[in-house]
């Protein structure tokens, strides 16, 4: 951060918070800018300043709604708040766990954690509006071409030749999710390993609540199941991990999944590893998160 910057932060913190930070405990980020910090009067809190978007309020809303129900989510300080031309929350800062469940089933630890989210979320008439949906989860996007815009970026993925098998990954997949649907609840998005953090097999925080949609349920439960991984965070979930955690989900819940729900389940998956594929190959870097075989396979049980 630049001095100015510091000297901005210090200052946002003694007027939504009543105390100016006395150390920074970490920094980092991607989309957003993410400050841990110890205060004067010894809370530690972490403070995060991104764009500023109308649905970064309702993110805030769901997280301190999902707080107070008792899920396992940082307490939310303040609202969305002006931070210069950007915005900026405030929440609790809860250091320690582990980035994996020492479960040997973790497959069914993760989907379980997310049956939970699911259940306690507030329907999507209780808060402002979720949309737009972040770019890896935007399969119904309003622009024009196949993907969406990535955050953050000047590239447009529909720019860029190929490969065709991930171009048509993410068509196949995103016309098998608009060929049905189903009413929207909330959920989480990006459910990597790299978001949540436990203690033995019992949650103990998930992060990135700026990852909150309104979408149906298969499509949520497809996006995560997709996206955990029962490994490290450098891997994401083969096709059986998948499978395991769609099985796990729906036990959790007590109701199996139609043929059509899985399905969709299953192309909500595709796409968004699809999406990942093409922006890592628009970049420039190696394609980690899906491979031709897999695509086939994951498009193959999406019907």
């Amino acid at each position: 951060m630049s001095p100015r910057t510091h000297a901005d932060l210090a200052q946002w913190c003694v007027e939504h918070l009543g105390s100016p930070p006395a150390e920074e405990i970490f920094r980092s980020g991607h989309l957003s800018t993410v400050v841990g910090l110890r205060l004067a009067d010894d809370r530690e809190v972490v403070v995060k300043i991104r764009p500023s978007e109308p649905r970064t309020a309702a993110c805030v809303e769901v997280q301190r709604r999902m707080f107070r129900a008792g899920y396992q989510c940082p307490e939310p300080l303040t609202g969305a708040l002006p931070f210069g031309e950007e915005v900026a929350t405030a929440e609790t800062y809860g250091p320690g766990g582990a980035a994996l469940p020492s479960a040997d089933d973790a497959a069914r630890v993760f989907a379980e954690a997310f049956a939970r989210l699911i259940e306690l979320a507030p329907s999507p008439a209780e808060v402002p509006t979720l949309d737009p949906a972040p770019s890896w989860a935007a399969w119904n996007h309003a622009e024009d071409g196949l993907w969406p815009r990535p955050e953050g970026a000047g590239t447009n993925l529909n720019e860029v030749a190929g490969p065709e098998w991930i171009d048509d990954t993410g068509r196949l997949a995103r016309d098998r999710l608009r060929a049905s649907d189903s009413e929207a609840v909330i959920g989480h998005c990006d459910w990597l390993v790299g978001n949540l953090r436990w203690s033995g097999d019992a949650l103990l925080v998930v992060h990135d609540w700026d990852s909150t949609i309104a979408e149906s349920e298969a499509v949520l439960v497809g996006f995560a199941a997709a996206l955990y991984s029962t490994a490290s965070a450098d891997e994401l979930a083969t096709v059986e991990e998948t499978e395991r955690f769609l099985d796990a989900y729906c036990r959790a819940r007590g109701r199996a999944f139609s043929a059509d729900e899985r399905e969709r389940a299953w192309a909500a998956g595709a796409w968004t590893r699809a999406y990942d594929a093409k922006y890592q190959h628009t970049v420039g870097g190696p394609i980690t998160s899906l491979s031709e075989p897999e695509a086939r396979e994951r498009l193959r049980r999406s019907g």
